[in-house]
């Protein structure tokens, strides 16, 4: 059965009934894996519930609502603090793919090389589930649970992703290693966000790394040794690869669990070398 309502609430009661329903916001992730599989599931289309749509303020944080495109993302004029999310979305596959992927089922599908887990990782996004016993909000990190698991519960619909207001003084950066430049699986992918002191000392630091774990992991080691230091020339020198202690890559076609680890310390150095730089402009 295929289900395309216009409202949360029939969304939600149709998830109520029980029985195996997939949702479908995009379909980007899910079209190819079903290619010569029979349909053996509902669908449940969100595309036509009007409330699901657009990114706005409410409550001091923003609001990306579930059916909001990648196109969108990138386009919106939004504050500094968000620009590795809008970087991320200008490289999700090519612009067939974003104009019609979502960041809510990149972030459902729970792929280890979702691109855009560790942005919200890194500006300590939550996800908010209705179902029609209520609401509730869980941070990211404990909404991704592995390859391909999340806590969604099959009566519950991700209904918006909300991003807490960060400083003024705050900025971020996403950097991507693939085989190509577009339309490609990540290697190895970064989100970092910086927020500098008026002294020019950074106050918070939050990265992340993805597509080197079943999940994307921050960087609690590394955090801890960049708050204080200032954000200067130079500072990628800090990246040491004990500070990447909670990744576990793995050996793949796209490269072994060596060069990632690798990769990935190179590219959190890039990305901090880059806020400084641009700090320092």
């Amino acid at each position: 059965m295929y289900l395309r309502p216009s409202m949360v609430e029939e969304a939600l009661a149709a998830l109520a009934e029980g029985g195996p329903t997939t949702i479908l916001a995009g379909g980007t992730d899910y079209y190819p894996a079903r290619v010569g599989r029979p349909l053996t599931e509902d669908i449940l289309d969100i595309t036509a519930i009007a409330a699901l749509r657009g990114i706005g303020e409410r409550d001091g944080a923003l609001r990306i609502g579930a059916a909001v495109r990648w196109t969108e993302i990138a386009e919106a004029a939004l504050p500094p603090s968000l620009r590795c999310l809008q970087l991320a979305a200008r490289e999700i596959g090519g612009r067939q793919i974003q104009n019609a992927g979502t960041l809510a089922g990149n972030l459902c599908n729970a792929s280890p090389a979702a691109d855009g887990v560790p942005c919200l990782l890194a500006l300590d996004a939550e996800v908010e589930l209705a179902s029609a016993r209520g609401t509730r909000r869980l941070p990211v990190a404990e909404f991704v649970r592995g390859n391909r698991r999340t806590a969604r519960r099959p009566d519950e619909l991700m209904t918006a992703i909300i991003v807490p207001r960060c400083a003024e003084a705050a900025r971020s950066t996403f950097l991507k290693l693939g085989a190509r430049r577009y339309l490609v699986i990540s290697i190895v992918m970064v989100a970092a966000l910086i927020e500098a002191a008026p002294d020019g000392a950074i106050a918070a630091a939050r990265i992340a790394v993805g597509a080197c774990s079943a999940a994307a992991q921050r960087l609690p080691l590394l955090e801890a040794v960049l708050r204080g230091r200032r954000l200067a020339s130079g500072i990628g020198c800090l990246v040491a690869a004990e500070h990447l202690g909670e990744l576990a890559p793995i050996d793949d076609v796209r490269g072994t669990a060596a060069y990632r680890r690798e990769a990935a310390r190179r590219l959190v150095a890039r990305a901090l070398d880059e806020l400084a730089a641009e700090a320092a402009a």
